[in-house]
């Protein structure tokens, strides 16, 4: 009789090597882009190791911010942190109509 074994990270957000959730997207995202901004700064003539210097400054800002903010936020609190910007700081109502109408 064949021993399976059991899939435990059912309903828990992706990690990779510390990475939560959306985060890893981003820091593709980000490779991709250091990727063609190498190919862009190559094409236009600059030497091959300041393209590499330049690359490699921002890959490691581009590491340390996404890995930061993974730690800071986790897996939706950076969501939640974006979707906070878009609530009020207050309602003002002239008249309690508004409420004293509503079916119950």
């Amino acid at each position: 009789m064949p021993v399976y074994q059991i899939n435990k990270g059912i309903n828990k957000p992706i990690e990779f090597k510390g990475l939560k959730a959306q985060y890893i997207g981003y820091l593709a995202g980000g490779l991709v882009a250091l990727l063609i901004l190498f190919a862009v700064m190559y094409i236009m003539g600059l030497p091959v190791y300041v393209c590499m210097a330049i690359i490699m400054a921002l890959g490691g800002g581009l590491f340390y911010h996404v890995f930061r903010l993974s730690n800071q936020y986790g897996p939706y609190g950076l969501m939640k942190r974006t979707a906070k910007r878009y609530l009020p700081g207050y309602l003002k109502f002239n008249s309690r109509k508004l409420f004293t109408t509503l079916k119950k």
